[in-house]
């Protein structure tokens, strides 16, 4: 966010004889010449080497400047007292980058891990079904295709129909109790397919799962950008989605073990697989109660007399977040949204866009990703084979989906990281159309393994949104929304495939056609609207500038200084 500031020095410690953390108690009365040394300032990803970050002295002041540096804005942007990290805030507290990064690795280690470890039992839950699949699922409960896209659209649609409201619950309740609340409800309701009987079973199923999984993710991220900068938030997202991935693989593994179990005590394999996993992710849930703080300076309990961090790492945490991005003070994690924010956020048209991006982006490898193991097995692999023959796309899926969100970073752009998908998956796609009943099966098992081991750029657009909401309130509503939409498009996307329907792969092509205009006119879009506020705020005198910040009623990203990520 660009803004008001005047010049200050940075450079590196001289041993310990520079303060790194002065008394903040007189800060109302601070001036220029009291502000300690800051670190110099990062470089641009796009000045990154593509092989390694760049090299920096570790005993460098880490601390960048911001608009806590300048008396003018210091008291516009200083957390409220109901900001549950307000107690740890302090203007003028310094840090080397040893321990910036000492702190980062403890938070990745403590927070980091076991958000992805929450996600993968999720992925783990949606992933059994396609597994099933390979078992003689649908045959067994009398089902057809049409029903299992029906089953999906409903869990798609009732997903949909809790993920705001899952949202505000959380705010209200925090993330550290509805997270675990829904893993621990879900898990019941997976486990119990073990005891599916038919349609309408399975159809219950799958509705009652959507409502309990809907919010989650939202929820997960808001949760982590409590603990990460802008800049540290993508790549971590690349590392969370990864786990869609590894449920794959080891989904695959484990139905390839649990699926053998089929005829003990007379029931199917594919019963055992709903069993097993659904009590690891019940385990899973009931462990989150007690590894998910309420925020960085809440990690101590009953059960943790000590906490997680001592007060120096709470400064740095909190402090390193706050000058990326005050916004993040303006809402408590306990505090419930009203009505008017909602419809504020609905409103914000200049976010539309990425909505917009996020329900139409996926369509296109959606349909052959659902179909992949029961396209396997039309193509005469067995039920082993095809859940194996699953492993490679899911491996492609990790690697394209670091590659890109690391390439999105490096050239500091979200359209150039996320259209990759749509250029990846278009000359596939004609590919699959032109095939015929003479194509060979491993060619065919070779395209399809290329168009679902995709470049996944969900995490590129999630940081995308969360970066251009610019408030926690916007923030929780866009994440919700941008995941709302998001599923909307597989709900689209499940029901392109038909069973006596031969123009899915065209219509795929033409949607991938479609999309790839639609990221160049959102380009142009954001382009357009920071070229004229540069015009705008740099046509104001300083005095000026001041007044507006001081005094103008636009908020968020609606602000002149506001610049928006593209």
């Amino acid at each position: 966010m660009s803004t008001v500031l005047r010049s200050v020095p940075y450079g590196c410690t001289e041993g310990r004889e520079t303060p790194f953390d002065v008394d903040d108690k007189d800060n109302h009365d601070i001036s220029l010449q009291r502000i300690p040394t800051l670190g110099a300032p990062l470089e641009r990803p796009s000045r990154k080497r593509f092989w390694h970050q760049p090299k920096r002295d570790l005993d460098c002041i880490a601390t960048q400047s911001s608009v806590f540096d300048d008396p003018l804005t210091l008291e516009l942007y200083r957390p409220s007292p109901e900001y549950e990290n307000a107690h740890r805030f302090n203007a003028n507290a310094r840090w080397t980058w040893r321990e910036e990064l000492h702190v980062v690795r403890k938070v990745d280690r403590r927070i980091m891990i076991w958000t992805v470890l929450m996600f993968l039992c999720m992925d783990l839950d949606r992933s059994n079904l396609s597994q099933a699949n390979t078992d003689g699922f649908l045959s067994d409960l009398g089902m057809t295709t049409n029903d299992f896209n029906l089953g999906n659209t409903l869990f798609r649609l009732c997903f949909l129909a809790a993920e705001l409201p899952a949202q505000l619950i959380s705010k209200k309740v925090g993330p550290d109790i509805w997270i675990p609340a829904q893993l621990v409800l879900w898990s019941v309701v997976g486990l119990a397919q073990f005891w599916l009987t038919g349609r309408s079973s399975f159809l219950a199923t799958r509705c009652l799962l959507g409502l309990m999984q809907g919010g989650f993710v939202p929820d997960i991220i808001l949760y982590l950008s409590y603990f990460y900068t802008r800049m540290e938030l993508p790549i971590r997202l690349a590392w969370f989605y990864i786990s869609n991935y590894l449920a794959q693989i080891i989904g695959a593994f484990l139905a390839t073990g649990i699926l053998r179990l089929g005829g003990t005590h007379g029931k199917a394999g594919w019963r055992y697989l709903f069993l097993i996993e659904g009590l690891l992710t019940l385990l899973v849930g009931v462990m989150s109660f007690f590894m998910m703080p309420p925020g960085p300076t809440q990690t101590e309990a009953w059960f943790r007399p000590r906490g997680w961090f001592t007060e120096r790492e709470e400064v740095i945490m909190v402090n390193r977040v706050l000058r990326d991005d005050p916004s993040k003070s303006d809402m408590h994690n306990r505090q419930g949204l009203t009505l008017k924010k909602i419809w504020q956020v609905l409103m914000d048209w200049r976010l539309w866009p990425i909505y917009i991006l996020g329900f139409v982006h996926i369509i296109p490898v959606t349909p052959p990703q659902t179909y992949l193991t029961l396209s396997l097995r039309k193509l005469g692999f067995t039920t082993t084979q095809s859940n194996l023959l699953s492993i490679p796309s899911a491996v492609l899926g990790v690697i394209n989906l670091l590659l890109v969100s690391y390439f999105g970073e490096l050239i500091d752009s979200r359209v150039g990281a996320a259209i990759i998908l749509q250029l990846w998956a278009l000359p596939l796609l004609i590919a699959l159309e032109t095939f015929t009943a003479r194509t060979s099966e491993w060619v065919s098992y070779a395209v399809v393994t290329l168009i679902t081991g995709y470049p996944y750029v969900v995490p590129v657009h999630v940081a995308w949104a969360s970066t251009n909401s610019h408030s926690v309130g916007t923030r929780t509503v866009s994440a919700s929304l941008l995941n709302m939409c998001i599923n909307a498009g597989v709900v689209v996307a499940s029901n392109i495939y038909q069973k006596d329907d031969a123009r899915g792969n065209r219509e795929l092509i033409a949607i991938t056609a479609m999309n790839i205009c639609l990221y160049s006119l959102t380009f142009l879009f954001y382009w357009t609207i920071n070229k004229r506020r540069d015009r705008l705020w740099n046509a104001m005198s300083p005095a000026q500038q001041e007044e507006y910040l001081n005094s103008n009623k636009d908020k968020g990203n609606a602000k002149l200084n506001f610049r928006f990520v593209y």
